[in-house]
């Protein structure tokens, strides 16, 4: 559970700096996120998670 928390963490600090460092940037990559196909964006959710429940497995093991 404190991983979790940990990584939750880690999570909002990153967009944080991303949002404070790059305002603009972000804006404009939120508005062609509206571009892209849901199939596309579900697959590129799947994908990312399956990747990162790898990763989390192979440095818990």
């Amino acid at each position: 559970m404190k991983e979790l928390v940990i990584a939750f963490g880690l999570f909002l600090f990153i967009e944080g700096i991303l949002y404070a460092l790059f305002p603009s940037k972000m804006k404009n990559m939120l508005k062609k996120l509206e571009l892209i196909n849901d199939s596309q964006l579900r697959f590129g959710g799947i994908f990312f998670a399956i990747l990162g429940f790898v990763i989390i497995y192979y440095i818990k093991s």
